[in-house]
Order: C-alpha cells, then sequence, then structure tokens
C-alpha cells in the first residue's frame, strides 16, 4: 500500500458577525477535520487552520444568551458548576466558541491537536 503524501494546511479566516455560534462551530469542525478536502480519511489528521475574527458579533437565537447554563462537574460529590452562557461571553467569548467546537470533534486523540489549530479574536 502505497504512503499518503502529506498535505499543506491551508488558512481560512471565518468572519463571525452577524452569524449564529452554532453556525459558526460546524463549519470550524469541517474544516478543522479535513472534512471539506476530497481525500479526507477519518484516522487521519488532515485539517487546516481557521481563525475566527469578529467575535463579539455573533448572534443568539431566543432568549438562550440570558438563560442557558452551561454545567461541568468534577465527578467528586457536589462537583457540579453552572454559569450562565451571557456572563462566560462576556469574559472570554474565544473560550465560549472553542467549547462548542470542542463538543463537535470527535472524542478521540485527534481533537487536541485540531483545537490547537483554532485561533480566535474579539475584534478585527
Amino acid at each position: 500500500m502505497a504512503k499518503q503524501q502529506p498535505t499543506t494546511r491551508a488558512r481560512h479566516v471565518i468572519d463571525a458577525s452577524g452569524r449564529t455560534l452554532g453556525r459558526i462551530a460546524t463549519e470550524v469542525a469541517v474544516l478543522l477535520r479535513g472534512k471539506h478536502k476530497p481525500t479526507f480519511t477519518p484516522n487521519v489528521d488532515d485539517g487546516d487552520f481557521v481563525h475566527v475574527t469578529n467575535l463579539r458579533g455573533v448572534r443568539f437565537t431566543g432568549s438562550k444568551f440570558d438563560q442557558k447554563d452551561l454545567i461541568h462537574h468534577s465527578h467528586h460529590p457536589g462537583g457540579l458548576k453552572s454559569e450562565r452562557l451571557s456572563s462566560r461571553w462576556e469574559r472570554d467569548p474565544a473560550r465560549v466558541l472553542r467549547e462548542a467546537v470542542y463538543n463537535m470533534l470527535p472524542a478521540n486523540k485527534l481533537r487536541d491537536p485540531a483545537l490547537r489549530r483554532l485561533t480566535g479574536s474579539v475584534d478585527a
């Protein structure tokens, strides 16, 4: 069997202003995995670099910005932590995007290298 030739990683810049968080996250997840390429193989890390700009311009539909709770449990008794989406967004919008993309990538050894290729900036 022939060895697969390494491909060059392209750089994508996505403008987030006026778009919803979930739709941006799905586009980013596809680019990070390399599913847009004709040579896509699930067990090969062949994705591209992605930079998201204008994160402050992201829209949230409905009233989820004020009502959605982001929860995390430490797996210890009493270890449930909850925080509103609005407060975490004000503190660090790039982290909210990163967590949305993290949950859309497969839970295997290729997830962390893919996330290292994601960057985001609040302003243009």
